[in-house]
C-alpha cells in the first residue's frame, strides 16, 4: 500500500514537468512573436505573463495533490 502512495504523489507531482515545458515552449513563441512585431511587445508579454501564471498554478495544484496523497492517505 506504501508504494502505491508513493507512486501516486510521484504522478501528481509531474504536473511540474509538464508545467514546465508549457512556459519553456510559450515563451520561445512569445519571443518570435515580439521579433517579428516589436510593436506588439506589450500585448505579448501580457498574454504570456497570463498564459505562465496559469500553467504554474497547475504545477502548484498537482505539488499539493502530491503533498495531501502522502500525509493523509
Amino acid at each position: 500500500m506504501e508504494t502505491l502512495i508513493a507512486i501516486g504523489a510521484g504522478i501528481a507531482a509531474l504536473t511540474g514537468l509538464g508545467a514546465g515545458i508549457g512556459i519553456g515552449i510559450a515563451t520561445g513563441k512569445a519571443t518570435e512573436a515580439i521579433a517579428r512585431q516589436p510593436e506588439a511587445e506589450g500585448k505579448i508579454t501580457k498574454t504570456l505573463i497570463l498564459g505562465c501564471a496559469l500553467a504554474e498554478a497547475t504545477a502548484i495544484y498537482g505539488l499539493i495533490v502530491a503533498l495531501l496523497v502522502i500525509f493523509l492517505l
